[in-house]
């Protein structure tokens, strides 16, 4: 009979161990996602301060996914969050639109990409050619674009330039010039 008891005991103390560890993990998310989502919210709003100097506030529609650009009351822009599938996973990219539907500029968010290569999507050599472009104009160089392909990351530089691209043509609808 002894026997038969100690042998229960592993299982109640990982019974109660994960259980405890549920109740924990449950108790700091509860505590930490306001916090978290106040720091992404502070970080969008980094970003699209520097896509808009001139900002003063913006509107987001949950449905669209659309940030609706505003400085004394009129629109300035838009800016959509995206993301591409690159060489090393997921880019979370953000890109602002002036009303003209050329190009305010792009942010990357977060990416995977490999670092010393297909990282340096994030370095404003890459991201600064973007700027005053249109849908028709975002192309890699070597396919007859204006953007030059990071040496050795030809994969997450087109994913970028594709993702944006597209984004502008179907989300903005651009007009006209393609």
């Amino acid at each position: 009979m002894t026997k038969q008891r100690g042998s229960a005991y592993p299982i109640v103390f990982l019974t109660l161990v994960v259980l405890l560890s549920v109740v924990s993990l449950t108790l700091i998310d509860a505590t930490t996602h306001e916090k978290i989502l106040a720091a992404q919210e502070a970080e969008v709003q980094e970003m699209l301060a520097a896509l808009f100097p001139t900002l003063e506030t913006y509107q987001f529609e949950e449905t669209s996914g659309l940030y609706t650009i505003l400085a004394e009351g009129a629109v300035i822009g838009q800016a959509r969050m995206l993301q591409a599938g690159g060489y090393g996973g997921a880019i979370d990219i953000l890109v602002g639109l002036q009303p003209d539907g050329k190009l305010r500029g792009i942010r990357i968010i977060s990416q995977q990409e490999t670092p010393g290569l297909g990282a340096k999507i994030s370095e404003p050599t890459f991201l600064d050619q973007f700027v005053g472009l249109s849908a028709s104009e975002v192309e890699l160089s070597k396919d007859g674009g204006a953007i030059d392909a990071i040496t050795g990351a030809t994969i997450s530089s087109r994913a970028v330039a594709d993702e944006v691209r597209d984004a502008i043509r179907d989300s903005f609808q651009e007009g006209g010039d393609d």
